[in-house]
């Protein structure tokens, strides 16, 4: 039971990445134009490719369960940034510092999970488990 839950775990905790790197792509003007409402005005083309591609890279390698530990440090370089800056909710007037401070939570605690992965690895079923166990007959 433990290594079904370690891989649905890692099957939702990689698919919010993958789809933000989505919705990037998608929206890409729109997210540069929020790039400079919070004040990100230096090289804003780089940091969105450089986003979409931590975003993309640790969402897969979490999903496949290869290299999972890297692919978690890859989305933690990306998202624990992004979170002090967009959820800054003790800078946030009034009618939004309560939702900004539960974004900001949701945030830390998928960080956590993130984490959790890096010590853990990525249980029974992924693929660098597969190529560990699989035996290649040899050709005598």
């Amino acid at each position: 039971m433990k290594d079904i839950l370690d891989l649905v775990g890692r099957i939702l905790l990689s698919i919010i990445f993958i789809y933000e790197a989505y919705d990037s792509i998608a929206f890409f003007k729109a997210n540069k134009s929020s790039m400079t409402d919070y004040g990100i005005t230096w090289s804003q083309d780089f940091l969105l490719y450089a986003s979409i591609f931590l975003l993309l890279l640790g969402g897969v390698l979490l999903l496949l369960g290869y290299r999972s530990s890297f692919g978690a440090a890859c989305l933690l370089l990306y998202w624990i940034p992004v979170t002090f800056v967009v959820y800054s909710f003790w800078n946030d007037p009034e009618e939004i510092r309560r939702i900004n401070s539960l974004m900001f939570m949701k945030n830390l605690a998928v960080a956590g999970g993130l984490i959790m992965l890096m010590v853990n690895g990525s249980g029974r079923y992924s693929v660098k488990r597969i190529f560990a166990t699989t035996r290649v007959p040899s050709g005598t």
